[in-house]
């Protein structure tokens, strides 16, 4: 990793890019979203204050963690301008994702300990498809996987006789 004298205390996309082990179009997308800032010289080159190595560093950090940009873009804001996010201000704002990254957690466990359930046709009445069916509600309604309700003596398929998804309960309705 290149050093980068103390006295400069602006960098090049390139010398940032370096640092941060970041690639250059990751810290303009970076930018884009306002996670980081950067000032024009008047050859129109963007030119990052030293800060933005931590607050890129604390960017990655938070997105291998499951952290949504949104999320960590709301975090960088509550940080004063040109100021270096510290480990205190991670402590705290990692802290607040904690319950939302404890019950993604729970989620995928579940997810994965009902894999071996699921059969991957797409019937969404049997019984034992955990994945698709959770608690059998549609099976409850209606069998088949359509979930579409014939008219008496009238068909399904097009005209009078089609249901939307929405009359059907199918769609989570």
């Amino acid at each position: 990793m290149p050093q980068i004298p103390e006295k400069i205390q602006e960098l090049t996309v390139g010398q940032l890019a370096a640092r941060s082990g970041a690639a250059v179009s990751a810290l303009h997308f970076y930018e884009s979203k306002g996670l980081i800032h950067s000032r024009r010289t008047s050859g129109n080159q963007r030119r990052f204050s030293r800060d933005a190595l931590r607050r890129v560093a604390f960017v990655r950090a938070a997105q291998r963690v499951g952290i949504p940009l949104a999320t960590i873009r709301e975090a960088l804001a509550e940080l004063p301008e040109g100021r270096t996010p510290t480990a205190d201000d991670w402590a705290r704002l990692s802290a607040s994702w904690r319950s939302e990254l404890d019950e993604r957690i729970q989620q995928l466990n579940r997810l994965r300990d009902h894999l071996t359930d699921c059969i991957g046709c797409g019937c969404l009445s049997l019984e034992t498809c955990v994945l698709s069916n959770p608690d059998d509600v549609f099976g409850e309604r209606r069998a088949g996987s359509r979930l579409l309700v014939e008219r008496r003596g009238s068909t399904v398929a097009g005209g009078s006789g089609a249901v939307s998804a929405r009359e059907s309960g199918c769609c989570g309705d």
